[in-house]
């Protein structure tokens, strides 16, 4: 009777992980990436005109999260704090930010904490702030809410979201030095010294199992076999509807697991880098009316409401952010248009002008999360009936398939590296009966 590896659907960070625990248990394992490349939602590239490694998905890491640092400390790799001032811009006008983002916090988490059942952001805000007066905490919450979780107010929990804003740490958000897809290719190393087998470019299409065996198919028609297999597809694939690219068909279908990815929120995000000739907003110029010295983030009500720099580096890289509904919205407009809104937005916020920006302009790249197929959004949120859809993906199928990623995960760390990085291991050893 043959000996079948264990196979594992997706290279991006849960992926890795789990190959890297299993390799590491004497496992033979296969990866199958539908990608050119490893990292999935993790990419840093180094492409004409950027003058250094660049972040097209993941870039910090958020508040207490003991595994990615474990890990950037085995693989050698240092992290160092975003430095500089935050700024907001409303109606034109710049000014340093300070304190909480809504100046009713207190009142805020007192109204989340009186809850006695989870309910949509949405429908919290309309109950207990429903009047003109909390116009604006409204407004501010729900723009929060969507632009750093990519949540759409109407499904997301208001039990996760209180939680979170209730956390320490949240401010605490260094980067790799270097970029994350060091760490990627440190796992994918370590993979395979231990034997492991990765195969890029390689996308599954169906797979067909039974108790103790899976096949799984692919484009071109490929095939592979299995006792066990682990799937580490983006919540967002599990969600297509099929005959929409991405689409993975189950044979027999899983339907329970189908209805469970579907409960859970995947929020969009549009990440725009732009790598200027200099850091023209350092400084008043004839071109630059409204500059902001040592910018560190700048939080406005622009079109493209959310940038960072990259300081301490002085590299003039400006990164730009919509996520949640309004990058929903931008789903299908083309790369252009997108570069013309950024430009719009930059030249709205510093008091400058399109044409001179798009002058300034030595590199670009804007990386449109929800229309990548193999992604279909950005990151998972919490959504009403999280924890019933959670436990349904944390449940193998007859000890033969086995869920994994930053949208399988429960705690903390939902929508981050952390998160796919603790479900990989965490299946891993799940599948070895530990």
């Amino acid at each position: 009777m043959p000996t079948y590896p264990i196979l594992i659907v997706g290279a991006g960070a849960a992926g890795l992980m789990a190959a890297r625990t299993l390799t590491q248990a004497g496992q033979h394992v296969i990866v199958l990436e539908a990608r050119n490349r490893p990292g999935g939602r993790i990419h840093t590239f180094t492409a004409a005109g950027f003058t250094g490694p660049t972040e097209s998905g993941a870039e910090f890491l958020h508040g207490d999260v003991a595994l990615s640092q474990a890990l950037l400390r085995e693989a050698g790799i240092r992290t160092h704090d975003p430095e500089g001032s935050n700024y907001e811009v409303a109606g034109g006008s710049a000014q340093v930010a300070e304190g909480f983002f809504v100046e009713d916090m207190p009142l805020l988490l007192e109204k989340l904490y009186a809850l006695e059942h989870d309910v949509p952001l949405a429908e919290f805000l309309a109950q207990q702030f429903p009047d003109e007066q909390h116009q604006k905490l409204r407004d501010t919450v729900t723009r929060f809410a969507e632009g750093y979780d990519a949540a759409d107010a109407r499904r997301a929990s208001a039990f996760a979201l209180r939680e979170e804003w209730s956390g320490n740490g949240a401010e605490d958000s260094p980067r790799p030095e270097g970029g994350y897809g060091q760490l990627i290719e440190w796992l994918v190393q370590e993979i395979k010294a231990a034997g492991g087998e990765l195969h890029y470019s390689t996308t599954v299409q169906e797979v067909r199992w039974q108790a103790g065996y899976v096949e799984v198919r692919c484009q071109g028609g490929r095939s592979f076999q299995a006792a066990q297999a682990m799937l580490t597809l983006p919540l967002g694939v599990l969600q297509a509807e099929e005959g929409t690219p991405g689409y993975v068909r189950f044979t027999p279908e899983l339907p329970a697991y189908r209805a469970a990815a579907t409960a859970l929120g995947v929020g969009p995000v549009v990440k725009f880098l732009l790598e200027f000739q200099d850091a023209f907003w350092q400084a008043p110029s004839a071109e630059v009316g409204q500059p902001m010295p040592e910018m560190g983030f700048l939080f406005s009500d622009a079109a493209v409401p959310t940038w960072w720099s990259q300081l301490p580096a002085t590299r003039p890289l400006l990164t730009g952010w919509v996520a949640g509904p309004a990058a929903a919205a931008l789903r299908e407009t083309s790369d252009a248009d997108l570069l013309t809104l950024a430009l719009d937005s930059l030249a709205y916020l510093f008091g400058s002008t399109t044409e001179f920006l798009r002058q300034q302009l030595r590199a670009h790249r804007i990386v449109n999360w929800g229309a990548d197929p193999f992604a279909r959004g950005a990151y998972t949120y919490a959504t009403v009936g999280a924890a019933a859809a959670h436990q349904v993906l944390n449940q193998s199928v007859e000890d033969t398939l086995f869920f994994a990623g930053e949208g399988v995960y429960e705690g903390a760390h939902i929508g981050t590296v952390e998160a796919a990085l603790v479900s990989g291991e965490t299946a891993a050893k799940k599948l070895l009966g530990q």
